[in-house]
């Protein structure tokens, strides 16, 4: 089985459901499973180490990530909500604890793909999934977007762009998923999973 890792930080439940929802298109691609893993809230200390903010076990829904999950994993499916453009702290924070990984060369060659949420229609989407590629660029991955061939991306009036999945949740986060959203969220999962498969075959 080549296992993918989806890691996620959810405020509000927008972000889990996309994961889940990633990790459903993964797993339908014979011979892949997915392993769902969030990160905690950081402190409000800095340099305190992120799990201070949180009990070491999350009450509930997927656990926190270690390093093993990423340097075990054979890609990547990264979501995090849209903060002013950019990702959230908490998995910023996450990633930057990943000088080893980096020095060793762990995720060199592995496929990345990225997703998000906004509270607005023009949140910076796009600019949060380019700000979540920038590590996985420096580790060596390979970014995986999703391709003008899914009809969805053309059609779709709320979230969808060809850097990653995308979803528009509204100022309370409560917006659900519209058909478009879903679908876009399942293909990326069958994609990544597709081309890992075929780059763990070489």
């Amino acid at each position: 089985m080549t296992e993918l890792l989806v890691l996620y930080y959810s405020a509000g439940g927008s972000l889990r459901r996309m994961a889940e929802l990633v990790a459903d298109g993964i797993e339908r691609v014979p011979g892949a499973g997915a392993r769902l893993r969030t990160v905690p809230r950081v402190a409000p200390v800095a340099e305190v180490e992120a799990r201070a903010a949180e009990p070491a076990v999350p009450a509930a829904g997927a656990p926190y990530a270690e390093l093993a999950d990423l340097e075990a994993c054979a890609g990547l499916a990264l979501g995090s909500p849209a903060r002013f453009g950019n990702m959230a702290a908490p998995l910023k924070h996450f990633l930057e604890r990943t000088t080893l990984l980096w020095n060793s060369g762990a995720l060199a060659g592995k496929p990345a793909c990225v997703f998000t949420s906004s509270g607005s229609l023009h949140g910076g989407q796009e600019t949060t999934l380019v700000s979540m590629m920038l590590p996985l660029l420096h580790h060596g991955m390979l970014i995986v977007g999703l391709p003008y061939t899914l009809a969805e991306l053309n059609a779709t009036r709320s979230g969808g762009t060809p850097y990653g999945a995308s979803h528009f949740a509204g100022t309370a986060d409560d917006a659900p998923l519209t058909d478009a959203e879903r679908r876009l969220c399942v293909e990326q999962g069958r994609r990544l999973a597709q081309i890992a498969l075929k780059l763990a075959a070489k």
